[in-house]
């Protein structure tokens, strides 16, 4: 769990602001996964006021717009390069933006009736803290709809890496029945929990590496090797990463979609 390793929270608001520019060029699965997060909810489509937790550039806060028709739309991230991005390729009058972080939400108690979320609770340190606040700040009956990466994640980087040293080279992850259960001791009743396996297929190790940078999924856990890495020690974790019969690597990434609502 990353309550257990810790995550270093002014690094990933360093790492996603830094990757503000070159996002959109990288990031084909959270766009996809974005999508088909979208098609798994049937909430209302008529609300009030929606949140849109680490709204990154925007792409997920543009298609949830077009999908439900609300008042107000508000987008934050914890990097304000982000958010301003996200203003560029958002020009609707619903649309506000304002930069936090998901652990500490400034909004008033029963003030939205929908959260939703793409592939951005993988960054807090504490999910109890972060689903409390999320029902303080839901009406009755408020609805969250969000997806996360589960622990089967990166598994192939994790191993390749586990062959080199015994620091955390991949950030950890809840598991759907972690998360579920806290769900649950939150207040909310979960509708849908579903845990998907996607893979990406990539012509090298340093193609993997490059857009993990390049999004800003940096290893943000505290359990990181401070150092820098070695020569010697990355072309070891690449020789023993392994690759299929096209001479591609292969990244797993495991989904976790949630729709809950507030009891």
């Amino acid at each position: 769990m990353n309550a257990l390793l810790g995550l270093d929270k002014n690094k990933v608001r360093r790492s996603f602001s830094a990757a503000s520019d070159s996002y959109d060029g990288l990031a084909e699965l959270q766009r996809r996964v974005a999508l088909r997060l979208l098609d798994k909810t049937d909430f209302s489509c008529n609300v009030e006021t929606i949140v849109d937790v680490g709204c990154g550039t925007g792409f997920f806060t543009r298609h949830a717009l077009k999908r439900f028709q609300c008042k107000q739309m508000l987008a934050m991230d914890i990097a304000l390069p982000m958010l301003d991005m996200a203003r560029q390729n958002i020009v609707r009058s619903e649309l506000n933006c304002f930069c936090a972080d998901a652990e500490n939400l400034p909004l008033a108690s029963s003030s939205v009736d929908k959260i939703m979320s793409n592939l951005a609770l993988q960054w807090c340190l504490d999910l109890d803290s972060v689903f409390a606040g999320f029902r303080r700040v839901l009406k009755e009956d408020g609805k969250l709809l969000f997806s996360t990466f589960g622990p089967a994640t990166l598994q192939e980087l994790k191993t390749a890496w586990a062959t080199v040293d015994r620091y955390s080279h991949v950030n950890d992850f809840y598991s759907l029945k972690q998360i579920e259960r806290i769900l649950r001791l939150s207040g909310f009743r979960p509708i849908m929990a579903e845990s998907v396996m996607e893979k990406s297929f990539y012509p090298s190790v340093m193609a993997l590496m490059n857009e993990l940078k390049g999004i800003g999924a940096h290893n943000v856990t505290k359990g990181r090797n401070k150092n820098p890495t070695t020569r010697s020690q990355l072309q070891q974790m690449i020789a023993a990463y392994p690759v299929d019969e096209k001479q591609r690597v292969t990244a797993s990434y495991e989904i976790i979609y949630i729709a809950a609502e507030k009891v």
